[in-house]
């Protein structure tokens, strides 16, 4: 279990309690807002390489440890609906990336403000010749989201989460492929990893009958 107490309001409004048990750990949220989205997706516009690592985080739900992984040579040439298969740190399994329009449009931003080479990691660090570290990612995000006043606990999981929920939430997607897209083994799991679940018994307590 997540060690996170989520108090849902019925104006869809929510209360954290991020003091976990011993041996538990601290669930972080999800970007749940669609305006908040585009207000740090507007922000990071100035950073190419860090507007890139936000709108591709949200628009594939990958893990930050493999997004930054990738070297030039893997995406330079991708177009929008071309896909690159990516094998997961964590798990082993294969995944894939896919480069939507939005991915493309940041992916172009950013080889023309940095240039980059071919060997290179499209998220370097600028220490040293490696690419930035999850820990980085995680600092990042929680800037972002302090930068505009968002209220939560954030960190790299944020942007994997922020792909589901919104899927989940605006376009309908069931737990079932959203299950297969996170290599969870089960349904149940990817419910309680978005934190949706009792968000939707609410919404659905809601609707009238008679």
């Amino acid at each position: 279990m997540l060690g996170k107490a989520v108090i849902h309001s019925p104006t869809g409004g929510h209360a954290t309690n991020n003091h976990p048990k011993k041996g538990e750990r601290i669930a972080v949220d999800p970007i749940r807002r669609i305006k908040d989205i585009k207000a740090i997706s507007k922000l990071t516009e100035s950073n190419a390489r860090n507007h890139l690592l936000f709108v591709m985080g949200i628009n594939n739900g990958l893990r930050a440890g493999d997004l930054v992984r990738l070297k030039v040579r893997d995406v330079r040439y991708l177009k929008p609906g071309d896909s690159l298969t990516i094998k997961e740190g964590k798990t082993g399994k294969d995944n894939i990336l896919v480069v939507n329009k939005t991915v493309y449009k940041a992916l172009q931003l950013y080889l023309e403000t940095v240039q980059p080479a071919d060997d290179d990691y499209v998220f370097a660090s600028r220490k040293g010749n490696s690419h930035i570290q999850s820990q980085a990612v995680s600092k990042l995000v929680k800037n972002w989201c302090k930068a505009i006043n968002l209220r939560g606990n954030y960190g790299c999981h944020t942007l994997r989460k922020t792909w589901g929920y919104q899927q989940r939430i605006q376009h309908g997607v069931g737990f079932e492929i959203l299950c297969k897209r996170y290599n969870h083994n089960s349904p149940a799991i990817t419910m309680r990893y978005l934190g949706i679940e009792d968000r939707e018994v609410h919404d659905v307590l809601m609707n009238e009958i008679g």
